[in-house]
């Protein structure tokens, strides 16, 4: 399998992966919600939408983000990581952690985050999962508002 940057016409196929993945982990964005999200993605500088591939198709992805903060500079935050049931089991997961790594490197940044949403889901198999990837938990919380956003900026 080899992993490589997502383009324009790989959004059929990388929306048909988020639409599993988010009922996998059930989030509930609607598919035409991820369409937008991923266009603006894959066309992002301040964002890598890393795809593998198998025989022609693709079987995951990874979603990597950049921000600048006060407290930490350039940081990254790897933000969705999916592998297709089918191609699970066999590293993937892994070479896409690498690539993100090494991309959030290459740009200057001095982290890379992951948020683990629980979704009311029992998640501490994707704990353990990261911890033995290297990543450790801060003690940190994530609180959200919702916004509703408006015109002019």
């Amino acid at each position: 399998m080899s992993i490589r940057t997502a383009v324009p016409d790989d959004l059929p196929s990388l929306l048909a992966l988020a639409v599993d993945f988010y009922a996998e982990d059930g989030f509930t964005t609607a598919e035409a919600d991820l369409r937008t999200n991923l266009t603006t993605l894959i066309a992002s500088t301040a964002a890598r939408v890393a795809v593998s591939e198998e025989d022609g198709r693709l079987v995951a992805f990874a979603i990597t983000t950049t921000t600048f903060g006060l407290e930490s500079g350039l940081i990254a935050e790897l933000e969705d990581l999916y592998v297709a049931p089918g191609a699970r089991r066999r590293g993937e997961a892994q070479r896409l952690i690498e690539d993100s790594l090494s991309w959030s490197a290459g740009r200057g940044c001095g982290q890379l985050e992951i948020v683990i949403a629980p979704n009311g889901q029992d998640v501490s198999h994707l704990f353990d999962f990261y911890r033995k990837r290297g990543f450790r938990d801060e003690g940190r919380r994530l609180l959200s508002r919702p916004l509703k956003p408006h015109a002019g900026g």
